[in-house]
């Protein structure tokens, strides 16, 4: 059983308590690692280290800064293979996938890279004679990262890669669920020879990561996770004014329009519910179907979704991994209970499995309605519930009838109802004819309570930055 040691001032740090949190395959419930956990000594410490060396790093630069996003990109892609053999053993996910995830985090390292020569200011007209207006773009400073366990290497560096280019530092907080990936990055941060400070990763339980982010010297805090934890963190942001950047819950919901390719829709929709278990914030999470098509629909879903076979993707990578913990199936077969309670008829799966593993089969509930709270809630598992709809405009309506507005999907041949929908849905994001994927030169940001801010692309990597006027009389 592996022991990891925080991350901090560019080197792995004894640890000052004998505070461990215990790391579990979600595939077996074995506990796989125990790493150490920060003590607020320790968090504090990283934060100051990671202030000073701010000060040297954003006065490089940006294409030095470049050089270095550089050197870490080659050594993520070197060290793939480590981070990506600890990831499927903390998350479930196959050898491959998970090492894929390490390799895109390489590839999004680089892009940021790219941005060194491209984060520009402005010149802006006076109304004074003889006067300049100069906007400058300046770095934040020190950035508290804290990472979901559902993604949590790619979301490592989507975070990390544009705080770096745009001249901050970091402290990083990985998920308690998925933190010896975390550590495996830092070996590829020392590798990269980054300065010391300016990555620092620590593991802590909850009283810990409040001590890091109300730190006065945060200037920034940035979470993908629940909207509970993004109010958390709001009360985190008002003790010192910090910026907060936010990635929340999500419900995608998908329109399937009567002239759809059904069977491209039914595949992908599928793929989509059942990749990590449905645990991916624009996974689609609720289906509105036009009424002449339905019942074709629903066939061909209740197909694909009974084929679903779950199990250790580390013995077979093509079945469905498991979900995170025991207290998050336990949530989801609840919500499913309820749904039939209140009149939702299962087409397949709903059953809690038995032997050991975090699992939860692929489920298809249809005869939903708008105001179930399998409809309003965020499942975060392999659940599809399905909403029948006799218009366009009634499926808009319901689509944006939600508190959540971070992604969504539209499936239909007609230019004029996929411009109705791109004008009018209330989301951060529509795919028209395919699911979401979240392309790391667009931008990935949340409407309603799915969040503030954003990610990805130039739009991401300025949430890094703040702006400084400058008015020159000559």
């Amino acid at each position: 059983m592996r022991l990891d040691r925080n991350f901090a001032n560019g080197r792995f740090i004894e640890p000052a308590s004998d505070e461990l949190i215990a790391v579990y395959n979600p595939a077996t419930g074995a506990a796989i690692a125990h790493v150490t956990g920060a003590t607020q000594a320790e968090a504090i410490a990283a934060v100051d280290a990671a202030a000073v060396a701010q000060k040297g790093w954003r006065k490089l630069p940006s294409a030095e800064r470049a050089v270095y996003l550089h050197k870490l990109a080659d050594a993520l892609t070197e060290c793939a293979p480590s981070i990506g053999a600890a990831l499927a053993l903390e998350s479930g996910k196959s050898v491959a996938d998970a090492t894929n995830e390490a390799i895109y985090a390489g590839q999004i390292t680089r892009y940021h890279a790219e941005w060194a020569r491209r984060i520009e200011g402005e010149v802006i007209p006076s109304d004074t004679r003889d006067e300049n207006l100069v906007l400058h773009r300046e770095p934040i400073g020190v950035v508290a990262c804290l990472i979901p366990f559902n993604y949590p290497v790619y979301t490592f560096m989507r975070k990390v890669a544009p705080a770096l280019i745009a001249g901050n530092t970091v402290v990083v907080r990985p998920s308690n669920n998925t933190p010896t990936s975390a550590f495996e990055i830092a070996k590829a941060v020392e590798k990269a020879g980054l300065p010391a400070g300016v990555v620092n990763i620590l593991a802590m339980n909850h009283a810990t990561a409040e001590a890091l982010c109300t730190h006065p010297k945060i200037g920034m805090i940035t979470l993908t996770g629940s909207v509970g934890a993004g109010r958390k963190v709001l009360d985190y942001c008002k003790a010192n004014i910090a910026k907060p950047s936010l990635e929340l819950g999500g419900k995608t919901p998908a329109i399937i329009e009567a002239d759809a390719d059904l069977q491209k829709a039914a595949r992908e929709l599928v793929a989509s519910k059942t990749t990590h278990c449905g645990q991916l914030c624009t996974a689609i999470e609720r289906v509105y179907v036009h009424e002449s098509v339905h019942d074709r629909f629903v066939a061909l879903l209740k197909q694909q979704m009974s084929a679903v076979e779950f199990g250790d993707r580390s013995e077979q990578p093509s079945l469905m991994g498991p979900l995170v913990n025991e207290a998050s199936r336990q949530a989801i077969h609840a919500m499913v209970k309820r749904a039939i309670a209140e009149g939702a008829k299962l087409e397949t799966g709903g059953k809690l499995p038995s032997g050991e593993g975090f699992f939860y089969p692929a489920t298809l509930l249809t005869n939903c309605h708008q105001d179930m709270e399998i409809i309003q809630e965020e499942t975060f598992g392999p659940i599809m519930p399905v909403v029948k709809y006799s218009t366009l405009d009634e499926a808009l309506e319901m689509a944006n009838d939600h508190q959540f507005g971070l992604s969504s999907v539209l499936y239909t041949e007609n230019y004029r109802g996929a411009m109705k929908v791109a004008n009018g849905i209330e989301a951060g994001e529509l795919y028209v004819n395919r699911t979401p994927a979240d392309p790391y030169q667009g931008f990935h940001a949340g409407w309603k309570r799915s969040g503030l801010g954003g990610d990805d692309g130039k739009h991401g990597m300025l949430e890094f930055t703040q702006t400084r006027l400058v008015v020159m009389k000559y």
